[in-house]
């Protein structure tokens, strides 16, 4: 009976998380249209490039494209290159598949808009040169400010010069790594000391509310995500509310689990006569 219980608090949990759900923080910032200075500014600061007009990057994101829950971040067109930023809050070396499947369902869609694109043609179509870029602040293992993911370590076999490969490109972008990369783009670094500062407040006041109000409040003050900050700061506390909310979540299911495996290995173990 009890166990009944725990889990009917854990589906209503996860129905409330569902009913909750909001972009992730560093989408808000990025993956809008009235914030694409914000994603000009960043993709200039990745590549080098000093691109100003805004209008000519066309944000493409894959808004009902649902791959084991994770939606595609931020996708955008700019001087034919197709570019792709995902968030990742943990590490997860299967990002160059996933972006595999993002990419696919991307040019998919570019050919389909174009009236001159017969993919079953003898003309060759030409398509934007494809970029992916993770972003990663996650704590569960320390990771240096850059690697390269690769889709070839998931071969059941060796490759053996064939030529195939699909790369990600990861970032690490919690508060004191990429330094030079933070400098030369003040919205990325301003989400960098945000979450910081609302790691820190949560884990010294206990309290994730009264955490995010005091991050925002200091970023303000410090003059990160100014203008952002004060017209979105309901949603950025709704955001921060909510992923909250699911690692509380996933916690409390972990739990679960392993509670339900241990107490079924022991009622085998006694049923079986063994103590």
């Amino acid at each position: 009976m009890q166990k009944r219980k725990t889990k009917k608090n854990i589906a209503r949990l996860g129905a409330e998380i569902n009913v909750k759900h909001k972009d992730s923080l560093f989408r808000l910032i990025f993956g809008r249209e009235e914030n694409k200075s914000y994603l000009l500014e960043l993709y200039n600061a990745l590549t080098g490039n000093s691109y100003k007009n805004i209008n000519d990057l066309t944000i493409n994101t894959l808004e009902n494209a649902i791959y084991m829950k994770m939606k595609n971040d931020v996708s955008f067109l700019l001087d034919s290159k197709m570019v792709l930023f995902e968030h990742q809050s943990t590490f997860n070396p299967n990002m160059p598949l996933r972006g595999l499947f993002y990419f696919s369902t991307l040019y998919h869609s570019y050919v389909d808009s174009r009236e001159d694109a017969d993919i079953y043609g003898s003309k060759l179509i030409k398509i934007p040169t494809p970029q992916y870029v993770i972003f990663y602040n996650g704590l569960d293992c320390e990771q240096k400010d850059k690697i390269t993911l690769k889709l070839s370590d998931a071969f059941e076999q060796p490759d053996k010069g064939h030529g195939f490969e699909w790369t990600a490109t990861m970032l690490n972008v919690n508060f004191g790594q990429n330094v030079d990369l933070m400098n030369a783009c003040k919205p990325l670094k301003g989400y960098s000391v945000l979450v910081c500062k609302i790691r820190k407040y949560s884990n010294e006041l206990g309290d994730i509310k009264t955490a995010v109000d005091k991050a925002i409040d200091e970023c303000i003050i410090e003059g990160y995500l100014v203008d952002f900050l004060k017209k979105h700061r309901a949603e950025v506390q709704q955001v921060c509310l909510y992923r909250y909310d699911e690692e509380k979540h996933l916690r409390l299911l972990k739990q679960d689990v392993y509670k339900e495996g241990y107490d079924s290995g022991y009622d085998s173990g006694y049923d079986s006569g063994y103590d």
